[in-house]
Formats: structure tokens, C-alpha cells, sequence
């Protein structure tokens, strides 16, 4: 949400932000708005002095027994009720027309964000690791034969349709060991707040980090109007709704495993083999609150969060920042991580992490209280630390061996109880 003051006092700023982002001037259309509904305030407060005014002066006429003036003035203390009670109506229309067109645009960009109109000019801003060389052609995860015992997508199908899949075994153990391990790295090392969640939200939190209004065919809705999360960032950021915590408490850093359900709408034909766009997936989520002036410094402490697992696991992957035109509705900045993909031959996303200044806290009426001074809005970001099943696919693609088993990584060694490979039966060893 945008703050309305900020509007009026540069609307040429404003202007000039949403025309990185590709989208045109709306100050005129929002201050338009905002004038009627200031006039409409104003007027009110005339028109509640003026019917103040008069009903006092009924009360001196009846006082002093002049029954025909107190019958004048009664009547036009009711007629100023009536026009008081319509100004009042169309106030809160304005108030709500204003308010849902607030709600509808984009955060503004950093200044330092690359203007660029969609993925082809994000910019990388470093990598880490090298390509593994095969001695023969590398395939997709779901083609590796020591994959396929423990990956079926055709009892999926038949349990729920596309888009979804069963994961028995080896497999099963090896997605669950991989949340466990970034689980226990974050919270021992990265001093995050392990926090479990729920998955059914009520509309104020989809509102509050910004999936609604704009979003809402992108997620799935119960029949009694709960909401599944599309990601732990939506519960996780709403435990600071509605809050006025000391700024000593902040940052507020935290950390969830949860599945996340996305009916990836418009994304029909993208991504139809394997397991890497899915309805239902598990993702370990990082959420920071914070002041505004240590925000930039969390974005970043953040994205090194993110990249230290897949470090820890060995698999290359790029750093890129994205442009105006392909960063998420609620974000400032984006930092995307890039995993590679041996059997794609290319990198693909495994983590967004996104700082939001105050967009969010706007929406969600959460502050903080600096030392001796006034509430003001925290700062809030988000970031996949990492997508649980996207990791699965790296690991698998990134170990795989001539005969079709998969070698596994060191650090996942502990989690898996010291086994080490899966073999081409699908088995761990």
C-alpha cells in the first residue's frame, strides 16, 4: 500500500516510479480521488458544526418556552442529520474507491533496481560454482532410472490430476532430509526462528502481504473462505499485523517449512514435465521484519542465507537482480537465485528474495516504536531458503551418474542417516 501523503507532496515521483515499472501515470487519478474525498470530509465537519449549532440553539428556545422556534430550528437539526448522514456515505465510498485503487498498484522500485521490461534484462550480479563435465549426456530428474522407482507422476495424476506427484523411498526420504537440513542451517547458524504455521488464512492476511486483490486466481480458496497459502511468507509476515513492538525486538527474523499450494494460473504449457512447477510443493521460507533503515543490509544478509545451501550441497547457481518489469508486485528489489541444471542445460529459479519497505506494513497496520519517538512502519522481505522440491531436482540432475544412480551430497550425508548414493533401483545406500 502507498502512502497517500507521499503521493500528494511529489506526485511527479510517483509518476516517474511506476514508469520504470512500464506502467503509466496514476498520481492525477489517485489525487483526484483523494481531493473529492477531502472535500466530502470537510464538508462534513461544516455541515456536524452547523447541526451542532443549531440543535443547541432548539435547546435554548425550548429553555426559554418559544415553542415555534424550537419547532424551526428541531426541523432543520433534522434536515441537517439527513445531509450529514449523506455526506458521511459518500465519504466511506470515496475512502473504499481510493483505497481499492491503492491496493491494485506495484511497490516502487529501489533507485538502483535495473529498469528492463521482463527476465531477458535481469542482471547477474555474481555466480558461484562450476558445471560438473559429464562423460555422458546428463537427463531431466524425472529420466534418471534411480529416480524413477520413488517419482510417479501417473498415480498422482490419478489421485489429483496434473501437476502433481507421489514420492515413495529413497526419493521421499531424500525431499524430506532436504528440508531438515535447511531447516537446522538457518536456525543454527543463521539465527532465524523456527515457526510452524498454519495453511488456511483468512482474507485479511492474503490482503496483507499483497496476493489480493490483484492475485486471487493465482491461489486457491476453500468453500467456507479460508485461503491456502502460496507460501509461509503470507503467515509468517502477518504475525507483525496489527503490532507495535519495541524497535529493540527487531529484527524479527523467522523461518517455516510448510507446503505451499499455487494454481499457476496463465502458466498452461510452462514446465508440464517433471516436478518443477507444481500445484502442491514444500518450501522453506524466510521472513524479516525490520527498521527501515537496516532493511538494504537484511536484503542482502538474506540472499547470502539463501545462497549458503547451495553451497552446502554443491550445486552451482547464479545471482541475478531482477529488472522493473520482472519483479514481483510487492517487492523493491529482487534478488533471484539460479540453480544449474545439468539435464536442462540451463540455470533455473530455486529462490526470490525480496525486500518490500513498507508496502506491506502499510496493509497490515504494522509498526514499531523507536527509542523515545513515534510509531512508525517496519520494513518487511521475504525469501525461499530454499523450494524444497526445485533443490531435490538439482541434486538429482546434479549427481547423477552414467548408470543411473545419483551420488548424493556430503552435507545431506547426516540427514540421510550416513547414506551416501541412490542406486539405480531407487534405493538408498
Amino acid at each position: 500500500m502507498h502512502d497517500i501523503r507521499a503521493i500528494r507532496e511529489n506526485p511527479a515521483a510517483f509518476d516517474a516510479a511506476l514508469s520504470r515499472r512500464g506502467l503509466a501515470p496514476m498520481s492525477s487519478e489517485i489525487l483526484t480521488l483523494d481531493n473529492q474525498r477531502r472535500a466530502n470530509i470537510h464538508s462534513s465537519e461544516t455541515a456536524q458544526a452547523a447541526q451542532n449549532a443549531a440543535s443547541k440553539d432548539a435547546g435554548a428556545a425550548k429553555a426559554r418556552g418559544d415553542e415555534n422556534e424550537f419547532l424551526r430550528l428541531r426541523a432543520i437539526v433534522a434536515d441537517k442529520k439527513l445531509h450529514l448522514q449523506r455526506l458521511a456515505e459518500s465519504a466511506a465510498a470515496q475512502d473504499m474507491a481510493l483505497y481499492d485503487l491503492l491496493l491494485t498498484i506495484p511497490n516502487l522500485p529501489h533507485d538502483d533496481v535495473p529498469v528492463g521490461k521482463d527476465e531477458h534484462d535481469n542482471v547477474e550480479i555474481r555466480r558461484w560454482g562450476t558445471p560438473r563435465t559429464f562423460d555422458f549426456k546428463p537427463v531431466e530428474h524425472f529420466d534418471i532410472k534411480g529416480v524413477k522407482p520413488g517419482m510417479d507422476f501417473e498415480m498422482a495424476a490419478k489421485l489429483s490430476g496434473s501437476r502433481f506427484v507421489v514420492l515413495r523411498g529413497g526419493i521421499a526420504r531424500l525431499h524430506r532430509a532436504l528440508a531438515q537440513f535447511m531447516l537446522d542451517l538457518h536456525t543454527t547458524e543463521h539465527g532465524l526462528t523456527e515457526t510452524m504455521t498454519p495453511v488456511l488464512v483468512k482474507d485479511a492476511a492474503m490482503y496483507g502481504t499483497n496476493q489480493l486483490p490483484k492475485f486471487a486466481e493465482d491461489s486457491y480458496r476453500t468453500t467456507n473462505g479460508w485461503w491456502l497459502i502460496p507460501t509461509s511468507e503470507v503467515t509468517l509476515t502477518n504475525t507483525a499485523a496489527e503490532e507495535i513492538v519495541d524497535e529493540a525486538a527487531l529484527p524479527r527474523r523467522m523461518t517455516a517449512h510448510t507446503l505451499c499450494f499455487r494454481s499457476e494460473a496463465g502458466s498452461a504449457g510452462k514446465d508440464t514435465s517433471g516436478m518443477l512447477r507444481q500445484h502442491q510443493f514444500e518450501k522453506v521460507e524466510m521472513v524479516s521484519v525490520t527498521t527501515p533503515e537496516t532493511s538494504l543490509a537484511e536484503h542482502e544478509r538474506m540472499t547470502k542465507c539463501a545462497e549458503a545451501v547451495l553451497e552446502r550441497l554443491g550445486l552451482p547457481y547464479r545471482t541475478i537482480v531482477l529488472c522493473t518489469g520482472d519483479m514481483g508486485f510487492g517487492a523493491k528489489k529482487t534478488h533471484d537465485l539460479e540453480v544449474w541444471l545439468p539435464g536442462q542445460n540451463t540455470y533455473r529459479e530455486i529462490s526470490s528474495v525480496s525486500v518490500c519497505g513498507d508496502f506491506q506494513a502499510r496493509r497490515m497496520n504494522a509498526r514499531y516504536r523507536p527509542a523515545g519517538g513515534k510509531p512508525e512502519f517496519v520494513h518487511t522481505l521475504n525469501g525461499s531458503g530454499l523450494a524444497v522440491g526445485r533443490c531435490l531436482i538439482a541434486v538429482l540432475e546434479n549427481g547423477q551418474q552414467a548408470d543411473g544412480s545419483v551420488d548424493l551430497p556430503a552435507a545431506l550425508h547426516p540427514w540421510l542417516g550416513g547414506k551416501t548414493r541412490l542406486t539405480t533401483e531407487g534405493a538408498l545406500v
